[in-house]
């Protein structure tokens, strides 16, 4: 796909997640055997570890809507070429059942099927900092 077509599906992507789109619309986002990545402690977090399937995206975002205050997300940069699309950005979110306080850096990589579809995606985060707030 084009640079500039990864780009729209990128921004489509940050818009269906910032303006509350339900956990299955984003995950329509996605295709049906949707690579997913979020590097880190498997034990602590459902949402982080390797998975397979568009069922991963849905329970990514129910899980940080259930269990995760956002303080603050902002987006310095959407990045396109050919094969992906990179957004960098910074978020504070607040787990809820500790009351402890994220403060990372972000990279979301996305790789799109010829259809239009998110067929990967990975996550890039302060994981050590995400697994000692989500730790009573």
């Amino acid at each position: 796909m084009s640079s500039a077509e990864n780009l729209r599906l990128a921004q489509q992507f940050l818009e269906k997640m910032g303006s509350g789109a339900s956990a299955d619309e984003i995950a329509a986002l996605c295709t049906s055997d949707l690579d997913f990545n979020i590097p880190g402690d498997t034990g602590v977090l459902p949402w982080v570890g390797h998975k397979k399937g568009r069922e991963a995206m849905f329970d990514f975002v129910s899980g940080i809507r259930a269990s995760v205050e956002s303080v603050s997300f902002s987006i310095q940069d959407v990045l396109a070429s050919d094969g992906r699309a990179v957004i960098l950005g910074h978020l504070q979110s607040r787990i809820k059942a500790t009351g402890k306080l994220i403060d990372t850096a972000f990279a979301f990589v996305l790789t799109f099927s010829p259809e239009g579809k998110i067929a990967s995606f990975l996550m890039f985060e302060d994981s050590f900092a995400v697994s000692a707030a989500a730790r009573h």
